[in-house]
């Protein structure tokens, strides 16, 4: 809004100058008159869709830019032919060229960037001085409006540098939680091979041992086809995980809340403490908070489908974040949740930031999952916790 009102204002001074400064005269006066004078709105309406159309930078700015140095060139040369006076004023054409400036600095391909910033500070630069001549003061213009196409060139390269950090930022965290699903996905498939082939040496030893009853083999294969099978859904699930980008990890910097409620979104009612609501915490704990929150939602639409209430509460006890997930509609008897890796994984992480995980059967048929992390200090809460977990 304040460069939409920047521009109306410049478009506003340069028409009460044109009407100041002394009218277009001689043979293009009605080409000068009606042609000239709408530049300025026609830049100041594209330097203003900038925003709206973000990918058309380069376009919008080679639009500006263009427009700029035509009304230039064509008032040298009405000048040099004698066909009338066009010194109409560029403030607005200044302004719109140093914001598309700033923008493609910080949104175009490297070489687009250099071309649109070079041919942008020369139709600044000229605007002013070719229009009113070297020898007049409005041509000391050309001063401020370099300096503003230096600032804006300098503010572009800066946001780009900032959007640059920030993606890295961005990719170390993804790239680290990629290689903690890894090591993940590496001990479940060392699980549940170990379990099988102990399934099968048992059955070769008890087969080669005539003191053992003889066993019926459909009962021996079924139990390695169901072990199979377990280990397959859970390299899948481990899988999709590295693959699927719904449940992306929050950036660095997160506010605890929005960590909450990006996992929960419509599956759970979030209830998050006023004091935590916008607390910072630091990846490695927004890492596990969102893991740990996203395998306990797994866990009730696996374990519990006819769930009517599932709250996700974030709360301080005896300076601890405790985290809880409960829900209702618990089978009267529940699969043996305590056997699953997903509550093991879930454990390990918290235990890696010296918090502790509990999960179980409450009374009315209710489930809760509970994360409890020390939080530390008051004055730097989780600036205790070890980094790169």
């Amino acid at each position: 809004m304040a460069e939409i009102a920047a521009l109306v204002a410049t478009t506003a001074v340069d028409s009460a100058l044109a009407v100041r400064w002394q009218a277009p005269s001689g043979v293009a006066t009605p080409l000068l008159a009606t042609a000239v004078p709408p530049v300025g709105t026609a830049v100041a309406v594209l330097a203003a869709l900038r925003r709206r159309f973000p990918r058309r930078i380069g376009v919008l700015g080679a639009a500006v830019v263009g427009l700029s140095l035509l009304s230039t060139g064509f008032s040298a040369l009405t000048d040099t032919l004698d066909w009338g006076s066009t010194a109409y004023p560029a403030t607005t054409e200044v302004l719109a060229c140093v914001l598309l400036v700033g923008a493609g600095c910080r949104r175009l391909p490297p070489v687009g960037a250099v071309v649109l910033a070079a041919a942008a500070g020369a139709a600044v630069v000229a605007a002013p001085a070719v229009r009113h001549g070297l020898d007049s003061p409005a041509a000391l213009l050309a001063a401020p409006a370099a300096l503003l196409w230096g600032v804006a060139l300098a503010v572009g390269l800066v946001l780009r540098d900032a959007d640059a950090r920030h993606l890295a930022a961005l990719d170390r965290v993804r790239t680290n939680e990629r290689l903690q699903l890894a090591r993940e996905l590496h001990d479940l498939v060392a699980h549940h091979v170990s379990g099988i082939v102990v399934r099968v040496q048992a059955a070769r030893a008890l087969s080669g041992n005539p003191s053992v009853p003889e066993q019926e083999s459909a009962a021996v294969y079924a139990d390695i086809e169901r072990a199979g099978a377990e280990a397959l859904v859970a390299m899948r699930r481990l899988v999709g995980m590295l693959r699927s980008t719904e449940h992306a990890l929050p950036p660095p910097d997160s506010r605890l809340g929005d960590v909450v409620r990006a996992v929960a979104a419509d599956r759970a009612v979030v209830d998050v403490a006023e004091e935590l609501d916008d607390l910072p915490v630091p990846p490695e704990l927004s890492g596990t908070v969102h893991r740990v929150l996203l395998e306990a939602l797994t866990n009730v639409q696996r374990h519990s489908p006819e769930a009517t209430e599932v709250r996700v509460t974030a709360r301080v006890e005896d300076d601890h974040l405790v985290l809880d997930v409960g829900n209702d509609g618990v089978p009267e008897r529940p699969a043996d949740r305590h056997g699953g890796y997903g509550i093991t994984g879930m454990t390990e992480r918290v235990a890696a930031l010296g918090g502790t995980l509990e999960a179980g059967p409450r009374p009315a048929g209710r489930w809760h999952t509970t994360a409890r992390l020390p939080m530390g200090p008051e004055e730097t809460p989780f600036g205790h916790l070890p980094r790169g977990v």
